[in-house]
């Protein structure tokens, strides 16, 4: 899910710099107005990232547009808990689109390859999981400017989080962004690209959240829910949110499988 923002007049011009997304993320827009309100928007995928990611956009003052989009993944729980998200931000608009990309498969979020379980969080990142979605995050972002451009918007905030998305995507995306807009070409605006977390652990994401008043009990990580939706504690988005609130010591919302093994 994508967020984007409209925030309040301030003083000093624009302030593009951290904090704030997920791809998951949001995305600034500076109107033409003569009292120069900003403006944001971002991607809300359902999960901690995204966000812990829109709460910061609301709490510099941006009115906020989310976007969602269901690729086919291997369940609705996140779409369910990114509309229940927005709801509770109070966004402006929440735009879910719908782009299957099952037909292309390659991941076993949206193929029939299994979703690995039990991996050590030690282990975790060390190499392209099998729950990578091929070129997942181009596609969203790429609809996320997309947005951004009819909302003449100046920057969208991902949540991303390493290894997910690496610097230098995020920073060559944003040159693209200058070369394939019309207000880019015309030189009447640029389009930046943020992404607060991904030098952040999940512990400090967590921790940040928290201080903004997120409730993570909205949220859902799992890759592989039971069908009402409680997480099976042992995938690797799991095993990386438990361990995110265990190195914070704040207790842990999430709702689990009863007995679930949970990797430590």
């Amino acid at each position: 899910m994508l967020a984007c923002g409209r925030g309040t007049a301030r003083r000093g011009g624009g302030n593009f710099d951290e904090y704030a997304e997920t791809c998951g993320g949001a995305l600034e827009r500076r109107a033409r107005l003569h009292h120069d309100p900003r403006h944001r928007q971002g991607g809300l995928s359902g999960g901690l990232d995204s966000t812990t990611t829109l709460a910061i956009a609301k709490a510099e003052g941006y009115e906020l547009y989310a976007l969602t989009v269901r690729y086919g993944q291997r369940h609705g729980h996140e779409v369910e808990a990114a509309r229940e998200i927005a709801e509770h931000f109070g966004v402006s608009e929440h735009a879910i689109l719908d782009i299957d990309l099952r037909r292309f498969g390659g991941s076993a979020l949206t193929g029939d390859l299994p979703v690995p379980k039990g991996t050590p969080p030690e282990d975790i990142g060390s190499g392209v999981p099998s729950t990578y979605v091929p070129a997942r995050n181009t596609i969203f972002l790429s609809l996320a400017l997309a947005w951004a451009e009819t909302l003449h918007a100046q920057a969208i905030y991902l949540g991303v989080n390493a290894p997910d998305c690496r610097p230098e995507y995020v920073e060559a995306f944003e040159s693209l962004a200058g070369l394939a807009t019309k207000d880019g070409v015309e030189g009447t605006g640029r389009v930046r690209i943020r992404a607060p977390l991904i030098h952040l652990t999940k512990q400090e994401i967590i921790q940040r959240g928290v201080e903004l008043g997120v409730d993570y009990a909205l949220t859902t990580s799992c890759y592989d829910p039971s069908e009402d939706g409680a997480a099976c504690g042992q995938c690797d988005a799991c095993t990386l949110r438990r361990r995110g609130f265990a190195d914070s010591g704040i207790s842990d919302p999430t709702r689990y499988i009863a007995d679930a093994e949970l990797p430590r």
